[in-house]
C-alpha cells in the first residue's frame, strides 16, 4: 500500500513560543523524509492526485520532478556560463540523440540513489517498477544517436560548457513488434503520458523559412545583396532537457526544437467556412518535426528529411548568435566563443546557413563570414559506405532552400578556383572534389560541403580514419591533410556499467574503489585480481545472476525457457546486410544440422540472442529478421536438439532493453565485413561488461583487440585489404557454396523450406543474393567463422580460463571511455577548457527581489 506522507497545506499562522527547527527545503533537501515529503507535494500539486488514486505513472512523474528539482540550481548556474563573454561553448549538432531513460542516470550523477530507494521503500512502493515506468524518447535510429548521448554525458562530467542541438520528434523511432516472425512497426508515443525532464522555452523561439524565391538588390552603401522571399515561415520552439554530469555541479543543456506555425489559426479561412484551411498552416508546420526520419525512398520523404535537417540547424545557429550577441561581442568573433561539431552529414547544411545568417542578415563581408564559418565547424564522418554519404538533387534542394543553393554554388565556385590552381588540368580530381555531382542528375554532396566548410575532419576509429583517407575522402585528405585526425568513439561508464550493471559495479567498488567511474583507465587494477580464485568465483556468480535475470525476462515476455548456464551468444544492433546477422544464422543452422546427423553430439549449450530494428523500407533486413525467427521456431521446438541450442529474437531493441542485455552476454558478435563498420560502440559496451568478442578486424574491433590482447579476442575472417583484393580478383560466391559440403547443406536446408514450413520462395531472395552476389562476403568468411566458433566453445568449457579472459576484457577497456574521446576533441579540435560551476546559495525571495 502507498504510504506517502499526507500533504497538509502550510498554515500562515505561527504559534507563539514555537521553537526554531532546522527543516530541509523540499526542493533541495536530500534526507529520506524530505524526499518523501517532496514526492507527496509533487503528487498533489503537479499531478493533482492523492496517493489512493494515483496511477503508477503519476507516482513516477512526481518522483521525477523531485529529482529534477535537485538538478535545477546546478542547471541554472551552468546556464549562466553561456552568457559569460569569455566562456567557449561546445555545440553538438546532431539529428539524433538516443538518450535512454533519465531517472536512474540522474540519481547516480546526483549521488542520491540510495536515499531515493529508501524513500520509495518506506512508502511501500517498488522502486524498480517506478524506474520501469519511464518511457524513453526514441530520438535516434541507433549508434549515431547513442554516441551523441554518451558525449553529452561526458561533456557535463568533464565540466565542459556545452549545448546539444537537435530535433524534438513527436514520434521517435518506431516501437518494434514481432508478429508471425515479421517486424511490425508501431508508433513511438514517448510524449503520451508526459515527459518530466524537459522545459519549454517559447521565449527563445526563432523563425525558419522555406521555399519561395530570392531577390538581388544594392544596399544603401552600394553593396550587392540578396533577399530571401520565402513561401513558408515556421516557428522553432526550444525544449530544454538537463544533462547532469557525474558528481559535479555542471548540468548542460540539450535543446531540442519543435516546429509550430507562426500563426496557428486563420480566422479569414474560418469565417468563409474553410475549416480545414483555418488550421492548415498549423498542420503543415508541425508535420516538420512529427516523426524521426521518414522512409526516404519517395521524393516527399527526401524533401521532409532535408527540411528537418535545415530546420534544426537554422534554429541552433540563430540561438547561438543570440547568445553571442547577448555577451556583448561582435559576430567577427563568433568562432572564438562557439565551436560546433557536425555529427555526420545531417547538419552539414549549417555551413550554408551560417553563411546566410552572417552575410544576408548581419551584413558581414563574404570573406570575413567564410573565415568565421570555417573556424566554427568541425565534421565527424561516420560511414565508409559511399551510398550513405548524403546527396540532394539540385531541384529538390533549390525548391526548399533557394538561397542556400546560391550560397553553395558561390562556395563551390571559390573552392574550385583554389583547386584549379593546385590541380591544373586534372579534371577528374576536380570533379570528385566539387560540391556538385555533375554525373547525370546533378546533386549536392553534403560530405564535400562539410569538408570544405570545416576546420577539422575526423573518423571514429583508427581503421575507419585510415580508410577514409584512402577511399571516400581521399581527395580531401590529399588537399587538406592537416584537417584530418582520428577520434575513436567511446561510451560512458556511468550508464553502461554503474546504471545497467549494479552487481558488477559493487564488486568493482569493493575491489578497486570508485575512481574508475570517472577515470576508466583505473580498471587496469583488476588485473591484479585475475588469479585470485575467490574474486574469480565472485565474478562468475555475478555473471550467472545477471543471466538468470535475463532468462526470467525472456520467459516472461516470450515464453521461451533458456538455460542460464548455457553460453549467451548475443548480437544486438541495427539489422543490416553488412552487419551480417545472417552469417550468425548460418552458424546456428550448421550446429542444428550437425545435431540432426548425430543426435548425441557433444556440444556446448548455447543461447543465441538477437535484437535490432530494420528500416521500414529495407526489404532484405526485414527478411533477415524473419529468417532468425523462423530458425528459432524450428530449433527451439525440435526434440532432437534437447535444449542444447535456443534462439531468441528480443523485440524492440532500445536503450532500456540493451541495459538488460549487455551485462548478461558471454560472447559479443561483432562480425561485420571488414572495412564496412566505421567504429561501433556496442562492441565496447559488451567488453566493458566482461563479454568476450568474436569479430573481424573492422571498426573499433581492431583497437579493442589490441587493448585486450589477441589471446582474449576471437578473431576470424578476411581483413579489409583482403576483402578488396578478393573483390578485385572477381569474387564468385558460388565457388564457396559448391566446394564446401557443410555450407552447401546449410544453404540447401533454407532453400528447401525447412525453416519456412515448406515454402521455397520465402527465403529465395536471401539465398539468391548470397549464392550469386554476396556483396558482403558471407560465404568467403563462413568457414573461418565456424572454425572460430568451435574455439569459442572449447574455451567456454574451461570456466577458469573463460573467467580470466572476461576479467581481463573489462580491465583493459579504459581507453574506450567517452570521457577520453571528449577530452581528445577538447584538446585537439575544439580548444576548450573545463569550467567549474559553483553552487551559489539560492534564496528564492532574494532572487525575486533582485529581478
Amino acid at each position: 500500500m502507498t504510504t506517502l506522507p499526507e500533504f497538509i497545506p502550510p498554515s500562515t499562522e505561527v504559534p507563539e513560543n514555537c521553537p526554531t527547527v532546522a527543516v530541509e527545503d523540499d526542493r533541495t533537501g536530500l534526507s529520506v523524509e524530505t524526499l518523501r515529503r517532496a514526492w507527496a507535494d509533487h503528487l498533489f500539486y503537479l499531478q493533482g492526485k492523492w496517493p489512493e488514486i494515483a496511477t503508477q505513472n503519476d507516482l513516477y512523474m512526481a518522483l521525477a520532478y523531485v529529482v529534477r528539482d535537485r538538478m535545477l540550481q546546478r542547471w541554472l548556474n551552468t546556464s549562466r556560463l553561456y552568457r559569460h563573454p569569455q566562456a567557449r561553448i561546445v555545440c553538438y549538432l546532431s539529428a539524433e540523440f538516443l538518450l535512454g531513460p533519465h531517472l536512474g542516470n540522474n540519481l547516480i550523477s546526483l549521488g542520491i540513489e540510495d536515499e531515493v530507494r529508501e524513500a520509495v521503500k518506506q512508502s511501500g512502493l517498488d522502486f524498480d517498477a517506478l524506474m520501469a515506468q519511464e518511457e524513453e524518447p526514441g530520438l535516434g535510429n541507433g549508434g549515431l544517436g547513442r554516441l551523441a548521448a554518451c558525449y553529452m554525458d561526458s561533456l557535463a562530467s568533464l565540466e565542459i560548457p556545452a549545448i546539444g542541438y537537435g530535433i524534438r520528434y513527436e514520434f521517435g523511432i518506431f516501437d518494434q513488434q514481432i508478429q508471425d516472425g515479421w517486424q511490425v512497426e508501431v508508433t513511438d508515443k514517448w510524449l503520451q503520458f508526459g515527459y518530466p525532464w524537459e522545459m519549454a522555452r517559447p521565449e527563445y523561439s526563432v523563425e525558419v523559412c522555406f521555399g519561395g524565391r530570392t531577390e538581388s538588390y544594392t544596399d544603401t552603401e552600394g553593396r550587392y545583396r540578396v533577399r530571401w522571399v520565402p513561401h513558408q515561415v515556421v516557428q522553432g520552439i526550444p525544449y530544454d532537457t538537463p544533462i547532469m554530469g557525474y558528481e559535479v555541479n555542471t548540468v548542460n543543456t540539450l535543446r531540442l526544437w519543435k516546429a509550430e506555425a507562426v500563426e496557428s489559426f486563420n480566422f479569414q479561412s474560418f469565417n468563409v467556412g474553410d475549416y480545414y484551411g483555418a488550421v492548415g498552416e498549423k498542420v503543415m508546420s508541425e508535420n516538420l518535426t512529427k516523426v524521426l526520419y521518414p522512409n526516404d525512398e519517395p521524393i516527399q520523404g527526401k524533401q521532409l528529411r532535408l527540411e528537418q535537417q535545415y530546420f534544426f540547424v537554422s534554429c541552433a545557429l540563430q540561438d547561438m548568435i543570440r547568445l553571442h550577441l547577448l555577451s556583448g561581442r561582435t559576430l567577427e568573433t563568433f568562432h572564438e566563443r562557439f565551436t560546433a561539431q557536425l555529427n555526420d552529414t545531417h547538419p552539414a547544411v549549417s555551413v550554408a546557413e551560417l553563411m546566410r545568417l552572417l552575410v544576408d542578415v548581419h551584413n558581414l563581408d563574404w570573406e570575413v563570414a567564410w573565415e568565421v564559418t570555417r573556424r566554427t565547424f568541425a565534421y565527424t564522418n561516420h560511414t565508409l559506405l559511399p551510398e550513405a554519404l548524403e546527396k540532394w538533387p539540385l531541384d529538390l534542394f533549390g525548391q526548399s532552400l533557394p538561397r542556400h543553393l546560391q550560397i553553395i554554388f558561390e562556395i563551390n565556385h571559390r573552392f574550385m578556383d583554389q583547386v584549379r590552381i593546385q590541380y591544373m588540368g586534372n579534371e577528374e580530381k576536380m570533379a570528385r572534389l566539387s560540391l556538385i555531382d555533375e554525373g547525370g542528375e546533378r546533386y549536392i554532396r553534403m560530405a564535400n560541403l562539410a569538408c570544405v566548410g570545416s576546420h577539422a575532419i575526423n573518423g571514429v576509429a583508427a581503421l575507419h580514419t585510415k580508410l577514409l583517407k584512402q577511399t571516400v575522402l581521399k581527395d580531401f585528405y590529399e588537399l587538406y591533410p592537416e584537417k584530418f585526425s582520428n577520434k575513436t568513439n567511446g561510451v560512458t561508464p556511468r550508464r553502461w556499467i554503474v546504471l545497467s550493471n549494479p552487481r558488477l559495479t559493487k564488486l568493482l567498488k569493493d575491489t578497486i574503489g570508485s575512481d574508475w567511474i570517472k577515470h576508466l583507465d583505473k580498471l587496469k587494477q583488476l588485473e591484479g585480481h585475475v588469479q585470485n580464485p575467490s574474486f574469480c568465483q565472485h565474478w562468475r556468480d555475478i555473471k550467472r545472476a545477471i543471466k538468470v535475470d535475463l532468462t526470467n525476462y525472456i520467459y516472461s515476455t516470450q515464453g521461451i525457457q533458456v538455460d542460464p548456464d548455457s553460453l549467451f551468444d548475443i548480437q544486438v544492433k541495427r539489422i543490416h546486410e553488412y552487419k551480417r546477422q545472417h552469417l550468425n544464422v548460418l552458424h546456428i543452422i550448421t550446429l542444428y544440422d550437425r545435431i540432426r546427423h548425430d543426435p548425441n553430439l557433444d556440444i556446448v549449450p548455447r543461447t543465441f540472442i538477437f535484437g535490432g530494428k530494420a528500416a521500414p523500407g529495407y526489404f532484405v533486413a526485414k527478411r533477415i529478421i524473419k529468417l532468425i525467427t523462423s530458425v528459432a521456431a524450428v530449433v527451439n521446438n525440435d526434440p532432437a536438439v534437447r535444449d542444447r541450442i535456443k534462439v531468441v529474437f528480443m523485440p524492440d531493441y532500445n536503450v532500456t532493453n540493451s541495459q538488460r542485455i549487455y551485462p548478461a552476454a558471454d560472447l559479443s558478435e561483432q562480425i561485420s565485413t571488414a572495412g564496412k563498420e566505421a567504429s561501433g560502440t556496442g562492441n565496447m559496451k559488451f567488453s566493458l561488461n566482461g563479454a568476450l568478442t568474436i569479430g573481424t578486424l573492422d571498426g573499433a574491433n581492431v583497437e579493442i583487440r589490441d587493448a585486450v590482447g589477441p589471446e582474449n579476442f576471437f578473431l576470424f575472417g578476411l581483413t579489409a585489404p583482403e576483402v578488396e583484393e578478393t573483390k578485385a580478383q572477381g569474387y564468385n560466391p558460388w565457388d564457396y557454396y559448391s566446394q564446401n559440403p557443410e555450407l552447401k547443406e546449410v544453404i540447401d536446408l533454407i532453400n528447401a523450406g525447412v525453416f519456412s514450413q515448406g515454402d521455397r520462395e520465402l527465403f529465395k531472395p536471401l539465398v539468391d543474393s548470397l549464392v550469386y552476389h554476396d556483396p558482403y562476403l558471407l560465404l568467403a568468411d563462413y568457414q573461418s567463422y565456424v572454425d572460430c566458433q568451435a574455439r569459442v566453445s572449447e574455451t567456454y568449457r574451461d570456466r577458469d580460463v573463460w573467467t580470466r579472459m572476461s576479467i581481463t576484457n573489462t580491465a583493459r577497456m579504459g581507453y574506450f571511455s567517452s570521457d577520453r574521446a571528449i577530452q581528445e576533441y577538447c584538446d585537439e579540435i575544439w580548444n576548450v577548457q573545463p569550467v567549474a560551476v559553483e553552487m551559489k546559495p539560492y534564496v528564492q525571495a532574494n532572487a525575486m527581489l533582485s529581478v
